[in-house]
């Protein structure tokens, strides 16, 4: 009987309420034989319907807490020329979801409503998937949110709601591109972010490379600052740099790898250099260079500035932190100041230096310094060669872009978000 009694004590976390104390005693035990009996039949065969009594009781017993599911949201985009504003969107997306999906037009799509795309579908899924809040990736989106493909993504993918920026997004027939997931109550938008666009960076490297190749280099270089600022409409703000960061510092004993770099036009050799240094440490630190030092060291000012760049770097999912204009050459001091374990580089170099002094003489020196072999060739300068040596179509397409973005700034009213 002492047993049975103590069976009974040790379940009483099945009975939250507290009503097990009035079955405490001999009076206990004979309960417990009554519901085994009523409440299975064990001893007659007679159900729990017979025991209505019992049920208020077993309402007490604690329920498992039911995991919901996560909510799931889905963006698309060509998402070439990646820069701040795709991330800086991708960001907002995510907010409005735990998890988030991202579709990325295909080649074809893009000729047909934009105009011949300037990165590969491998180049652009390499930026997409290094972004710090993408979840996931469905490769060759189409263009159009079509009831098939919206359907798709409901049953498929568990896709709870489809995001896009408060600037219209129109198919050549001029129709809405998001009309039906709007009709469907699934549609969610995100504020645009100001200040850059794909349009507006085929613009700056069209002038760029326009005023390099003149005769009077220094000319050229000083209508390009000139052109620079009238085209960049970027506003940086420290509260836009605090959303891309991660804000943690490494932690004591971490490997602190660092590496440095212009990283304009960020692209996909970017994003995998910064995965093979990543790889070498737990904390990867990045140098930006400044724009002056850019221009110096390569004959021409930078096609995005410091800030832009910046961000490009910071949105990566391998970077932990930034030094917003580093300097070209890495001191002790810096070495020190940020308990720096490992200097990198890549194989592949952007421009010659016009210094004969070796930036990284002290890493070396230390023993600290490791040339990584860059997984992709590609560069800033090959990027913008593709769109020099296809200079009317990239023309075209600006043209017919600018006029939207136009009307988009002329028709602009204030949109709430983050």
């Amino acid at each position: 009987m002492m047993m049975g009694l103590l069976a009974f004590e040790n379940n009483q976390g099945l009975w939250n309420g507290g009503y097990y104390s009035q079955f405490f005693g001999i009076g206990g035990v004979m309960v417990t034989v009554a519901i085994l009996w009523l409440s299975t039949g064990y001893f007659g065969g007679i159900g729990a319907p017979f025991a209505p009594y019992f049920w208020p009781y077993l309402g007490q017993v604690p329920k498992k807490k039911e995991r919901q599911r996560p909510v799931r949201v889905y963006m698309d985009g060509c998402f070439d020329l990646m820069h701040y504003g795709h991330a800086n969107a991708l960001r907002q997306a995510k907010l409005l979801g735990d998890q988030l999906v991202v579709g990325v037009v295909s080649d074809e799509e893009i000729v047909v409503n934009k105009g011949p795309p300037v990165l590969s579908m491998e180049e652009r899924l390499t930026l997409v998937s290094g972004l710090k809040w993408v979840d996931e990736v469905i490769p060759n989106a189409p263009y159009e949110i079509t009831e098939e493909f919206m359907n798709t993504l409901f049953s498929k993918y568990n896709i709870d709601y489809i995001i896009h920026g408060d600037d219209p997004c129109l198919l050549p027939d001029g129709t809405d591109a998001y009309a039906l997931a709007k009709k469907a109550g699934r549609y969610k938008q995100i504020r645009r972010t100001e200040g850059v666009s794909s349009t507006d960076i085929v613009g700056r490297i069209l002038q760029t490379f326009k005023h390099k190749e003149g005769v009077n280099e220094n000319a050229g270089v000083e209508s390009c600052d000139q052109m620079k600022t009238q085209l960049s409409n970027f506003l940086p703000t420290s509260r836009r740099i605090m959303q891309f960061s991660n804000g943690q510092a490494p932690s004591p004993g971490a490997r602190v790898v660092y590496i440095d770099g212009a990283f304009d036009l960020f692209h996909a050799g970017h994003v995998e250099i910064l995965r093979s240094a990543r790889q070498l440490g737990d904390f990867l630190l990045v140098g930006v260079h400044d724009d002056q030092s850019i221009r110096e060291k390569r004959g021409y000012p930078p096609i995005m500035h410091l800030h832009e760049r910046t961000l490009g770097v910071l949105a990566c999912r391998y970077v932990d932190e930034v030094i917003i204009g580093a300097p070209l050459e890495v001191s002790r001091d810096m070495i020190t100041t940020f308990n720096i374990s490992l200097v990198v580089h890549g194989t592949v170099v952007e421009g010659g230096s016009a210094s004969e002094v070796d930036p990284y003489a002290l890493p070396k020196s230390m023993g600290i310094f490791q040339v990584v072999t860059s997984p992709k060739t590609i560069t800033s300068v090959s990027v913008a060669t593709r769109i020099i040596d296809n200079h009317e179509a990239y023309k075209k397409r600006n043209l017919k872009k600018k006029a939207s973005e136009d009307k988009y700034y002329t028709q602009k009213k204030f949109v709430y978000g983050d």
